[in-house]
């Protein structure tokens, strides 16, 4: 599978404003909280680019690879934290909005454990980590062979 296109060269003005983003969420969403979120999402949408970087980001940052090995059973696992539990229910409602259509359970759960600006932070780290995942798939972008 070869890129179909240089997305930052075609459209620089467009990436910067996702840079613009990122750099939001990165200083507003706790680190090992927004690693979580991205891998979910990314594992939701198959992106396999994005499952690669925000793994070796993840583990970079000192997360451990028991939580990151059974981040898509983290209903099953007692490895997370309540605060990450709501996030994560949160993130897989806006990553699969088409048949959830953010549930008002999802909401409650997140809402309870996340102030108003927490919880719209968290929302844009949820939005642009979907955004970067259809980007990333639409345009064949691969992992880096290591």
């Amino acid at each position: 599978m070869s890129q179909r296109l240089d997305y930052i060269k075609a459209s620089p003005e467009g990436f910067k404003a996702m840079m613009g983003v990122e750099g939001h969420v990165k200083g507003s969403v706790e680190k090992q909280l927004l690693h979580l979120v991205k891998l979910r999402a990314s594992q939701i949408n198959g992106c396999a680019f994005c499952i690669d970087m925000h793994w070796r980001e993840a583990r970079a940052d000192g997360e451990g690879e028991q939580r990151l090995y059974s981040l898509d059973a983290w209903r099953e696992a007692p490895l997370y934290s309540e605060k990450e539990r709501a996030a994560l229910g949160w993130t897989e409602a806006l990553t699969s909005i088409a048949s959830t259509h953010a549930p008002d359970e999802a909401f409650a759960a997140a809402r309870a454990q996340f102030s108003d600006k927490e919880l719209t932070d968290l929302s844009w780290a949820v939005a642009a980590i979907n955004a970067w995942n259809r980007i990333a798939i639409g345009f064949r972008v691969a992992p880096k062979a290591v």
